[in-house]
């Protein structure tokens, strides 16, 4: 696109109601939030165990830049590498029980890295239409042939495996889906893996620290297969930043060779692998949190039933309120912020055409008066 377009193209989106702007936090992340001078209850972070500014973790933080200083300085396969990458490495696959782990920057350079390193010209990749767009840009760059099955249709999957003739194929998934809340049957899709010789990649980034004893969404099904391969990220329940993959030492040794995110990138600071064990720690002695999560998961589904919202709410922290139109649901957000409540407008492409919603996150720090306030809000807006 040409300079002289992009101001056109901007104005355009205005128009159609999907022009995307930043809000500037004036406070730490958590559940009561500064926002242009204003203070709001925000049920907008991904910060499910509210662990983002725990003074556990802050202080491992400040450790970590007072032992590494504050950078890398360069990638992992030249000195960016240390000690700290290394134990936190090792701590992250005792933790979800697999061989070897490794440390990404983003859960966006780790789902390149591993669809692009292990499909290529002449492979398959399947992916649930709900995916991230994250995987489907893996799957795009890998070069493979891209197939995509209707969301948690098993049968569809099953019908492309079959038809397909390539020598690699990788299933991709999300284990929980980021703008419904739902979750892949991962047994049943770790089954048609082992059926037809295919890699199962799972993307468990809001699983993490939630499910399984927050030990994530397979761990909590007990899926310990080689052609499994684990991805989750370090900056929602976890409270930090970047993410791993899991799975076998020789799939990670791969990884480091093969992986160009990985290889051409400078590793994340040693400061943030430093404190990697105190997340798990928190994470591990979280079921207080957790518990927590799942009794305000529990009062939405109750307050939703009979209502235009039921069906909708599951029980992950994730709530979504579809409102179809894109003008409809930021005048629904506004009308919330207007009573001290932050909660995202999701628009496409994020979401499907006229599937904009708000997407409610709950947080183990919510009260629950709290939430039923927001809900007394949501539905009495609803008529």
């Amino acid at each position: 696109m040409r300079l002289q377009d992009l101001s056109a193209a901007l104005s355009d989106l205005e128009s159609n109601h999907r022009l995307r702007r930043r809000a500037t936090l004036a406070s730490p992340q958590g559940v009561d939030i500064v926002v242009d001078g204003r203070a709001y209850l925000s049920f907008a972070s991904n910060d499910y165990l509210g662990l983002a500014d725990h003074p556990d973790l802050v202080r491992a933080l400040q450790q970590g830049a007072e032992c590494w200083g504050a950078g890398s300085g360069a990638s992992h396969l030249v000195t960016g590498h240390s000690e700290a990458h290394q134990q936190a490495e090792d701590a992250l696959a005792r933790f979800v029980g697999r061989e070897a782990a490794l440390l990404f920057g983003s859960g966006y350079a780790a789902n390149l890295a591993v669809i692009t390193s292990l499909a290529g010209r002449g492979d398959a990749v399947f992916a649930d239409k709900l995916n991230h767009a994250s995987l489907n840009d893996g799957c795009l760059l890998s070069r493979a042939d891209f197939q995509r099955f209707r969301h948690n249709d098993l049968g569809h999957l099953e019908q492309l495996l079959a038809g397909s003739a390539a020598r690699t194929k990788l299933i991709a998934v999300d284990a929980v889906y980021s703008m419904d809340g739902d979750e892949a049957p991962l047994p049943d899709l770790l089954a048609l893996a082992e059926r037809y010789d295919a890699w199962l990649y799972v993307d468990d980034a809001h699983g993490f620290g939630v499910l399984g004893e927050g030990r994530g969404a397979a761990a909590e099904h007990g899926l310990r297969s080689e052609r499994l391969i684990y991805m989750a990220t370090l900056g929602k329940a976890a409270g930090l930043a970047g993410a791993f993959v899991a799975g076998s030492r020789l799939l990670v040794d791969w990884l480091i060779n093969r992986a160009r995110t990985y290889i051409f990138s400078t590793a994340q600071p040693p400061a943030l692998a430093a404190a990697v064990e105190t997340s798990l720690r928190l994470i591990a002695e979280g079921e207080a949190r957790r518990l927590r999560l799942a009794q305000l998961a529990a009062r939405c589904r109750d307050r939703l039933a009979g209502t235009r919202f039921d069906g909708g709410a599951s029980r992950t922290p994730i709530q979504p309120f579809i409102i179809g139109s894109d003008a409809h649901v930021l005048e629904r957000a506004e009308r919330l912020r207007r009573q001290g409540f932050w909660v995202p407008a999701i628009r496409p492409p994020t979401v499907p055409e006229n599937g904009a919603r708000l997407r409610i996150s709950l947080s183990a720090r919510h009260e629950m008066a709290q939430l039923d306030g927001l809900l007394d809000s949501l539905l009495q807006d609803a008529g």
